[in-house]
């Protein structure tokens, strides 16, 4: 009698997990979906007001790096409370608010919205992408995450050097770069929560947004600089 019962009860915990897992991708993507509602809104915000316009380079990049981890470590704090979800948006906001230097530039340039318009529909793809990747492989993908940190970590220190070299070419090869790691760090992210190893919505978004607006950002500035070299 008691192999039918362990069977039974072991049948019900799987189901419970899966059912778990499939709550967390959802509010994952309903998150997600949210999210770029307050990053258009900072963006507007960003480009009417030109306030990031206003700063130099320097100086912009150290209010991004200080509010985008002050908000990652107040997201971290606050993810299992119902203050998380608000935090989250604020930094979003915040994430618009700091991309409207590059859009406002790109917007300066003859075609603009059609380039915002064309990186966005390519994020969108490569999000999809990722997305039906992570349903369909079975691996367990958790040996990439030290590499793609690592890649992460190169990109972000070129990208600081790069404030001061100003090179177009280290530019264009750090943009292409960061399409590709942050793109694997969409399907890494995923996956983790399809396998049940992320458990908590909003780290989950918080980790696909930041690749997302990663992708994005690469891709319009690779687009706005081959537009403005015709």
């Amino acid at each position: 009698m008691n192999q039918p019962l362990q069977a039974n009860y072991a049948g019900y915990g799987e189901v419970a997990s899966i059912e778990q897992r499939n709550r967390v991708l959802r509010n994952t993507y309903w998150l997600l979906a949210l999210s770029m509602v307050p990053t258009v809104l900072g963006a507007w915000v960003g480009v009417t007001t030109g306030i990031t316009r206003a700063m130099g380079p320097g100086m912009s990049a150290i209010v991004f790096l200080a509010g985008a981890f002050g908000f990652m470590f107040a997201i971290e704090k606050t993810k299992n409370s119902s203050a998380g979800v608000p935090v989250l948006l604020g930094f979003t906001f915040f994430m618009g608010l700091m991309l409207s230097r590059l859009i406002g530039a790109v917007l300066g340039q003859a075609n603009g919205a059609g380039l915002i318009m064309t990186a966005f529909a390519g994020t969108g793809l490569i999000f999809f992408g990722m997305a039906a990747l992570s349903s369909i492989i079975k691996r367990d993908l958790s040996s990439m995450g030290k590499f793609l940190f690592i890649g992460m970590i190169m990109v972000l220190v070129a990208g600081l050097a790069n404030i001061f070299i100003q090179s177009s070419a280290l530019m264009t090869t750090i943009s292409v770069l960061a399409i590709g790691i942050f793109s694997a760090f969409i399907l890494y992210d995923l996956k983790r929560v399809k396998d049940g190893e992320e458990t908590n919505y909003i780290s989950a978004t918080l980790g696909v947004y930041l690749s997302l607006y990663n992708v994005f950002q690469s891709l319009l500035a690779i687009l706005g600089f081959a537009n403005s070299s015709d």
